[in-house]
C-alpha cells in the first residue's frame, strides 16, 4: 500500500506557480515591492516604464535591480508627447521640497497625468496574457507628495474596473492588485527593504538625472527622512558629507 503522506516541501513542490507582475520604477518603493513579492512565493515579470522621463537613471537603476533579482523584465516605450509634467518637460523646473510634510495643499507639478491608470492597464493586459494572478505596485500615500493615484481608494476603484472589464474578472478570476506598502511610512518601507535584502545603492529617488541625487526635491526629501527615522544611512550619500 502506497503512503498518502507526503512532505510539506512535496506538496509545496506539488502547487502551481504563483505568476505576478511587478512594476518596477528603479525607485526605492518599488524595489522593496519587487523583493516582497518574492518573498510572499511569486514568481515575478517587471515591466519597466520608458516613458520620457527628463533622465534615464530610474531606468537605468530598474534594470539594474531586475538583473541581481534574476527575473525577467521588459521595458516598455511609452510616447507621451502633451507632457503635462515637470518629469516630462525640461522646461518646467523641478520644484524644491517646500510644502510641511504630511499637509499637501495641492498637486504638485511633478504629476504626470493619469500615470498610474496607464502603466496598470499595461501590467493588467501582460497580466491576463501570462495567466499572472497579481500586480504588485510599490505605492504608498503616507508621504506621496499629492499624487491622486497613490491612494488606497484609487486602487480599491481600479480593483473594481478590473472585476467588471477584463475577461479573468467575469469568470471570477480577476487579477488582484497588490499595495504591500501603501500604510507604511518611508522609515517602515526602508526598514522592510533591509530585511528582504535590497540592494538600495542601485535604487534612484531624485526627479533629477545628475551623479547624485539633488537633495532638494520632494523625492530626495522623503528619502532623506526615511533614512534618517529608520536610523540607517542612504549607501547613495555615503561619502558625500
Amino acid at each position: 500500500m502506497k503512503n498518502k503522506k507526503c512532505s510539506h516541501a512535496v506538496r509545496r513542490a506539488c502547487l502551481p506557480v504563483r505568476q505576478a507582475i511587478v512594476l518596477l520604477s528603479g525607485g526605492l518603493d518599488s524595489a522593496v515591492t519587487l523583493y516582497y513579492a518574492k518573498k510572499r512565493g511569486f514568481s515575478c515579470s517587471c515591466l519597466i516604464f520608458d516613458y520620457g522621463q527628463r533622465h534615464r537613471k530610474e531606468i537605468e537603476s530598474a534594470k539594474k535591480i531586475s538583473r541581481l533579482f534574476d527575473c525577467k523584465a521588459q521595458v516598455i516605450n511609452i510616447d507621451l508627447p502633451h507632457k503635462g509634467s515637470a518629469l516630462l518637460d525640461k522646461k518646467v523646473k523641478i520644484p524644491e521640497h517646500a510644502r510641511t510634510y504630511g499637509r499637501v495643499s495641492s498637486i504638485p507639478v511633478t504629476y504626470v497625468p493619469a500615470r498610474n491608470i496607464i502603466f496598470l492597464s499595461f501590467a493588467l493586459s501582460f497580466a491576463e496574457t501570462l495567466s499572472a494572478e497579481a500586480i504588485f505596485i510599490g505605492a504608498h500615500s503616507h508621504d506621496y507628495s499629492g499624487y491622486p493615484d497613490c491612494r488606497p481608494e484609487f486602487y480599491r476603484e481600479f480593483s473594481r474596473t478590473i472585476a467588471q472589464g477584463t475577461k479573468a474578472g467575469v469568470e471570477g478570476k480577476a487579477v488582484k492588485i497588490y499595495t504591500p506598502l501603501i500604510d507604511k511610512t518611508k522609515a517602515e518601507i526602508i526598514k522592510l527593504g533591509i530585511s528582504l535584502g535590497v540592494p538600495f545603492q542601485f535604487t534612484w529617488s531624485c526627479y533629477q538625472g545628475k551623479k547624485r541625487p539633488c537633495g532638494k526635491c520632494d523625492s530626495c526629501y522623503f528619502r532623506a527622512r526615511g533614512f534618517g527615522e529608520a536610523g540607517i544611512d542612504d549607501p547613495l550619500l555615503v561619502g558625500s558629507r
